[in-house]
Order: C-alpha cells, then structure tokens, then sequence
C-alpha cells in the first residue's frame, strides 16, 4: 500500500506520513509530539508504525518536534550534515565568554565526563507526549515506546543518519532522491519518493524553482508544490518591509504566481494529484491559491490527472492513496 497524509502545512508546523509496503516516514516534525500523534490518530495512522523522520531543513516549523518524538519511539532522524549541525546549535546556542570561563567550562566538563563514564547511567525522557492522553480513549490507547535520553542534552536522538542532497537513498521500502532547493536555511532540501513504483514530489519553502528542481519534478504520480502567499497582500499585508524582502527574494518562499508558472510551463502534467501546501495565513487565501493553479492547470484537464487539493494548516488533508 502506498498512502500520503499531510498532517500539517503551513507557517505553524509541517508534517507528513509517506508509508510504502512495511515503511512509514515522517517528513518533518514542525508539530508538538503531543499534537503530531493526536493528528496521526485522527487520520487512522499509528505513530508507533513510524520507521523514521526526515528534516527538509532546521526552521522551527519543521523541527520543533522532533526531539521528543524521535526519542518517544526509539527512531533514527535523517538529515544532511549541514542542517544537523544548525539545528544542534539552535537548540544550544553558544555564549561569548572570557578564556577564564572557559577554561573553567572545559575543565568541569572533562570532570563530568569522567564522572559519567563509569556510571553510564541514561534517564527517561519527561512525558512530555503520552499517546494515551493524545487519544479521546486513554484506556484503550498503547503505551508509547519510550527511548532512553541523556540527562541535559536537548539534542540527543535515538540515531542520526545523513544524507546529501543529489545522492538516492533507501528507508526500508522507500527509496528517497534528495534535492537542494533555494531558502535560507543551512542546507535546505525537497525529496522525491518511490514505492512500489509510485513517485511522489515533496518542494516547499522555496525561493523559486531552480533548474535542478525542475528536473526532480517530472513523472510523478503526486507533487506537493509550495504556494505561500499572494504577491498583493504580501505587499499590502501586516509583515514589516524586512520580513516581505525575505518572503519574496530567491531564498524565501513561492508565490501563487510562481507556483502556477511552474504548473503552467515546466510542470509534465503527469502527475494523479498536485497538492499546494505552506500557504501563508497572513499573505495569501486558499480561494486565491486554488483559482490560480486552476488556471495554470486549465490546459491539462483530466479525470485520471490533475486533481488539486489544499494542505491546510489547522487540519489533515484526506490521506491519498495508490
């Protein structure tokens, strides 16, 4: 079976379950664990079915759960080195200090170490995310599978594995082609996946559509194409003028008139489903999104291809399958 559920699209938090044959995969964690498993438990999926979580890039929307899901279920995260590294140092972000305090650190670090190192003693993780609460019947909800955690270390994970972006990779049944795409985020990147020879496009966050993404994005079976704002109301909109240069420049995010251009012109039209995601809840309308694909796409009307859904922010998207 090959199923695709957007739990969470937009500027709050991103997540989506990719399951095919025996594997499932969580694309980002930009939901609480709590709210990850109440979702995944709305739409039918068993969050202790997951087999791994792959990060696009570090921006809170997409890993701000990550955490202390990977730990409730024992399972590997992937990354690129590059967003590893950012997303460790946002979670601990380092202080100037004097070479004393230093020193003074260092030493009592080495003094920790030590002390740890005989001990090797591990400790649970606080239940921040109990899947029986996250359940509207905790009686009959299954225990999460706990990880053990190391004291004090926010950015300790069951395991971590990397990937770089132009070079295919396996989960389990799922094989994954990594892409670098334009934002500004250490090493930001969008997938395709294959199984059971269906292809399906993942491209958010996105500045604009580079040649190498054009080229990732053909022959699928489903695209998951980011449309986050009208170039209008971005313009006329409530952000400060710093905050719109970001959105619209080559490494923000991909206006409804970009996302239609794409669809109108470079887009292979193969594709069952093309759903837009990330729109913006301040700079955009999901009517003005969809009536601007809709034109892109008029020329490429079909029973069999084409169907245009809306990922929404607050809500899942009915799972697709094939």
């Amino acid at each position: 079976m090959v199923r695709f559920t957007v739990l969470a699209s937009g500027s709050k938090g991103n997540s989506t379950v990719v399951t095919g044959g025996r594997t499932r995969i969580l694309v980002d964690c930009g939901l609480s664990c709590r709210e990850l498993f109440r979702r995944m438990k709305l739409m039918d999926e068993e969050p202790e079915s997951l087999n791994a979580i792959i990060i696009t890039h570090e921006h809170s929307d997409h890993v701000n759960g990550v955490a202390v899901t990977a730990r409730k279920l024992g399972i590997p995260v992937y990354f690129t080195e590059g967003t590893h590294r950012a997303w460790m140092r946002w979670l601990s972000p380092r202080k100037k200090m004097t070479y004393a305090q230093w020193l003074e650190q260092t030493r009592r670090q080495a003094a920790e170490r030590q002390a740890e190192a005989g001990a090797a003693v591990y400790e649970g993780e606080p239940d921040e995310c109990d899947l029986a609460e996250a359940t509207d019947a905790p009686q009959e909800a299954a225990e999460p599978v706990k990880a053990p955690a190391k004291a004090k270390d926010p950015t300790w994970l069951p395991g971590v594995e990397y990937f770089a972006a132009g070079e295919p990779f396996q989960i389990g049944d799922i094989a994954v082609s990594p892409f670098t795409t334009s934002h500004d985020a250490a090493d930001p990147c969008g997938f395709v996946f294959e199984t059971e020879k269906v292809r399906m496009g993942f491209a958010t966050d996105l500045g604009y559509i580079s040649p190498n993404v054009k080229a990732q994005l053909k022959n699928l079976d489903l695209l998951l194409l980011e449309s986050n704002h009208d170039l209008e109301m971005l313009r006329d909109g409530p952000y400060p003028w710093q905050v719109k240069q970001r959105v619209l420049s080559r490494v923000g995010h991909l206006s409804n008139e970009a996302a239609a251009g794409f669809l109108e012109g470079d887009y292979d039209g193969n594709a069952a489903y093309v759903i837009l995601g990330h729109l913006s809840e301040s700079n955009n309308l999901p009517e003005l999104a969809r009536v601007t694909a809709e034109r892109a796409l008029s020329g490429r009307a079909s029973l069999l291809a084409n169907r245009l859904l809306l990922a929404a922010q607050h809500e899942p998207l009915s799972s697709i399958y094939f």
